[in-house]
C-alpha cells in the first residue's frame, strides 16, 4: 500500500442523513447501522466530492497508507449497484415460509363508525387502511398501491402529530421506516420497485425536523429517478411540538410552499 488521500468519517458527527451517499460517483459510501462508512478504499478516488455535502463536517480528506485508487473494479462496484437497483424481480416478501403472520397483506373496510355504551364518547376510528406498514415488509405488488396517494413517513410522526390520522392517513396506504436507524439502501432499493410496479398517483413524504429525518426526502427523490417515474412529491415537516412547520410541493425540478 502507498500514502494516498482518502477520505476519513468521523462517526460521532455522523447522523447518518446519507448526503454523502447519493454525491460520491464512485459508490464508495454506504449507510451502514445508521452511519456513513467507507464501504472500500479501491472505490475512493480521494478527490473528496462528498465533502462539501456533509451538514455535519462529518467527512475529511486524510493522507495516509491505503489500497490504491481501482476504477476498474470502481466501475464494476457501479454496475453492480445499478443492477440492483434496476431490477424488475419484484421483492418477495410474502412468499417466504419462514415469514411472520403478522406481515400477511391486508386491506380494511373503515366505513363503519365506532360506537360506545351510553353516557361515554367514542374512541376515535383508526385510519389505517392497509397492512403491513413498515417498507421493508409491504409488497410492491400489493393491489392497494396501484394508483394510490401513498405516504411515506418516518416513524416518529404519528407520535408527535396528534391529528394524524385524520389529516393525513384517511383512505391512503401508509409506509413506515426510520430515516437514520435502518437500512437506507435497502429502503431505496425497495421504494424504488414500489414507485415501478405501482404507478402511485402521488407520494407524500412525512418527517420530523430533525436534519437526519429529511433522508426520508432524499430517499423518495432517489427512487423517483431510479424508477424512471414522474410521480408528484409533496414534502411535510413536522416540528418536535407536534405542529406542521412545513408543506412542499416538488415536481419538475421546483419546489412551491404553502
Amino acid at each position: 500500500m502507498a500514502m494516498r488521500k482518502v477520505i476519513e468519517i468521523d462517526e460521532a458527527k455522523c447522523d447518518g442523513c446519507g448526503e454523502c451517499v447519493t454525491s460520491c460517483a464512485e459508490g464508495a459510501i454506504a449507510i451502514i447501522d445508521g452511519k456513513a462508512r467507507l464501504v472500500s478504499e479501491i472505490y475512493c478516488d480521494g478527490l473528496g466530492a462528498c465533502l462539501g455535502h456533509c451538514p455535519q463536517g462529518a467527512i475529511a480528506i486524510e493522507e495516509r497508507e491505503a489500497a490504491p485508487f481501482d476504477e476498474v473494479e470502481t466501475e464494476k462496484h457501479l454496475a453492480r449497484l445499478r443492477g440492483a437497483q434496476s431490477s424488475p424481480t419484484p421483492i418477495p416478501v410474502m412468499d417466504a415460509p419462514h415469514q411472520c403472520p403478522g406481515s400477511a397483506m391486508r386491506s380494511f373496510d373503515r366505513t363503519a363508525a365506532a360506537s360506545a355504551p351510553a353516557g361515554r364518547q367514542a374512541p376515535l376510528p383508526s385510519e389505517l387502511s392497509t397492512w403491513p406498514i413498515q417498507l421493508t415488509l409491504v409488497p410492491p405488488m400489493a393491489p392497494y398501491l396501484k394508483g394510490a396517494d401513498i405516504l411515506l413517513v418516518a416513524d416518529c410522526v404519528p407520535f408527535a402529530y396528534a391529528d394524524f390520522h385524520r389529516r393525513f392517513l384517511k383512505d391512503k396506504p401508509v409506509i413506515i421506516g426510520c430515516p437514520k436507524l435502518d437500512q437506507m439502501e435497502a429502503y431505496a432499493k425497495k421504494l424504488t420497485e414500489i414507485l415501478r410496479v405501482a404507478g402511485p398517483k402521488s407520494l407524500s413524504v412525512l418527517h420530523m425536523e430533525v436534519p437526519c429525518c429529511s433522508g426520508f426526502t432524499r430517499l423518495a427523490q432517489y427512487a423517483i429517478q431510479a424508477a424512471g417515474s414522474d410521480v408528484p412529491l409533496t414534502d411535510v415537516t413536522i416540528g418536535i411540538r407536534g405542529e406542521i412547520m412545513d408543506t412542499v410541493k416538488l415536481q419538475s425540478n421546483h419546489a412551491a410552499h404553502r
